[in-house]
């Protein structure tokens, strides 16, 4: 039993791109999928698919690297809300990643957005995660 799929997600992303693997299988759950989906949007992962059938149901993610040196899209993921501390922040508190060369994953009414989004929507929300 994971106690944290959203944690257990970024931290597979983030030492399967550190060893520079061509992929990786999470567990599949409808957050995780919307978080792979943001990340494709923003590009840092080139794709992403499912395999397996329930329950044991995961999603393949295909990560992505800068060609010359191999050197990854993302190069820190880092779990911001956690489940015994939540961080929600108001529109006007939103985040901005390195001054917006990163992003900020939110959860909002909206549905799973960047910081970026949530600015143009005028939504804030729980902070789930940065990604640069």
């Amino acid at each position: 039993m994971i106690t944290d799929p959203i944690a257990d997600l970024v931290t597979k992303i983030l030492n399967a791109s550190r060893a520079r693997h061509a992929i990786v299988e999470v567990r599949a759950s409808r957050m995780s999928q919307q978080i792979l989906f943001v990340l494709k949007q923003e590009g840092f992962i080139r794709n992403y698919k499912s395999v397996g059938q329930a329950p044991r149901q995961q999603f393949r993610v295909y990560l992505k690297y800068v060609a010359p040196g191999r050197t990854p899209a993302i190069s820190q993921m880092i779990r911001i809300s956690k489940p015994g501390q939540r961080r929600y922040r108001g529109v006007q508190e939103l985040p901005r990643v390195l001054n917006g060369i990163g992003r900020a994953v939110l959860t909002t009414s909206k549905g799973i957005i960047t910081d970026q989004e949530a600015r143009r929507q005028k939504v804030g929300g729980e902070v789930l995660c940065y990604v640069w």
